[in-house]
């Protein structure tokens, strides 16, 4: 019996091969400085990291999730407050928010991009908020003052950030992007005539480099990029114990440090994150060709305002359970971002939302899956991946009502 090679879902072992010989360089030069946290890696990294996003300033942390964190303490959100953000994330998005001691409430995603919807924002701020005696812009849901909006830039393509950022304006809210997925990604801003890069939009944004994302370490990693000469200081002092110098603590911190190790790592694959983004791209172009003739699986859009980098190329189709099934029969990986909606989820029960209320981040969820997704995947193992997927919608078809009509 013949068995198919696998595709994974993702392939994190040659791209290190790939530069194994100056990632094995990161590591001699740590162990021979004994440089392990902070230093000239870290800096390093923090200043290409921050050039590349067209940022001021680049601060690295231990993970995305402390980013996100530190990027809300730093904006000044704690207890009490509101943070505005979508349904469909991963969780870290959501926990940043409730540790930062805020509370999220949701709007819904766009059909075609899967990210927050403007027209959706809109509507929540000018029906389901007020403002109370001090002027201050409160939800009608908790009664807690809104301070802010997290935009998801999810699957590597950045959210609609022109009208985010008007009615955050108008309403007087900090944008904070998540931008875990989206290292590279680029948004046209017809209001400015130009692109931005993510990471360069919001007062200040979170990005992770667990080891999956388009720039991964070898372990857990985040960065946090702003315009903000204070905020960038404040998370300087929150990522070490609130010190600006060794045992001299202006407030109190967390250990949120990033490995000199770690830093050196991906400053050695951030100069090649370009040219695996426009591999990616190039992957999603011969995806979309290929899935063209298929009426019954959805492609990835992208906008004309959109320079996406796919993190990962996500499909809709119907039977999606039973079509991963068949995949991975094929050995063909895949995967699900994300089927369970942050608003159903049992750690957000008391939030008090629930199944409906938000219907096409629901729909998405129940019909998604991520196809294989890397720089290196080879024209015959996309071709193998579609060809799979179209005896899937055969089979399905053959099998459809015919066999139903009475005689």
């Amino acid at each position: 019996m013949n068995v198919s090679p696998t595709i994974p879902l993702l392939d994190l072992i040659t791209p290190h091969i790939e530069v194994e010989t100056d990632l094995l360089q990161v590591f001699r030069a740590a162990l021979r400085t004994a440089n392990f946290v902070g230093g000239a890696m870290v800096e390093d990294f923090e200043r290409g990291f921050a050039a590349f996003c067209g940022a001021e300033h680049g601060i690295a942390v231990n993970s995305g999730t402390d980013a996100l964190r530190f990027a809300l303490i730093a904006a000044g959100i704690g207890r009490g407050d509101v943070v505005i953000t979508v349904p469909h994330t991963f969780i870290a998005t959501t926990e940043a928010i409730s540790q930062a001691g805020a509370e999220p409430e949701f709007v819904d995603i766009d059909e075609l991009t899967y990210n927050m919807d403007p027209d959706r924002l809109r509507e929540y701020l000018q029906e389901k908020c007020i403002h109370d005696s001090s002027r201050r812009l409160v939800s009608r849901r908790s009664g807690r003052p809104i301070k802010a909006i997290i935009p998801v830039h999810l699957y590597g393509q950045m959210a609609d950030m022109d009208p985010i950022l008007d009615l955050a304006e108008h309403f007087g809210l900090t944008v904070i992007e998540d931008a875990c997925q989206a290292h590279g990604a680029q948004y046209f801003s017809r209001k400015h005539n130009r692109w931005f890069a993510a990471g360069s939009m919001g007062r200040v944004a979170a990005f992770s480099f667990y080891p999956g994302k388009n720039l991964g370490a070898c372990g857990e990693a985040g960065a946090v990029t702003t315009n903000d000469a204070a905020i960038a200081a404040k998370i300087r002092l929150i990522r070490d114990h609130g010190q600006a110098k060794k045992y001299f603590h202006e407030l109190e911190g967390y250990n949120g440090r990033l490995d000199a190790i770690q830093a050196g790592i991906l400053h050695v694959k951030l100069g090649h994150l370009k040219q695996w983004n426009e591999q990616r791209r190039e992957r999603a172009t011969v995806y979309s060709r290929l899935l063209m003739s298929l009426d019954k699986v959805t492609t990835p859009f992208e906008p004309s305002w959109s320079r996406a980098v796919y993190h990962l190329y996500v499909v809709r189709t119907e039977g999606r359970d039973a079509l991963m099934a068949h995949l991975k029969a094929a050995n063909i990986g895949t995967g699900i971002h994300y089927p369970i909606p942050l608003h159903m989820q049992k750690a957000y029960e008391s939030l008090g939302y629930g199944r409906g209320d938000f219907p096409i981040t629901e729909r998405a969820a129940a019909s998604i899956v991520s196809l294989p997704m890397f720089p290196n995947l080879a024209a015959d193992q996309q071709r193998r991946v579609v060809a799979e997927i179209q005896q899937f919608v055969d089979a399905k078809d053959n099998s459809s009502p015919l066999s139903m009509v009475s005689t």
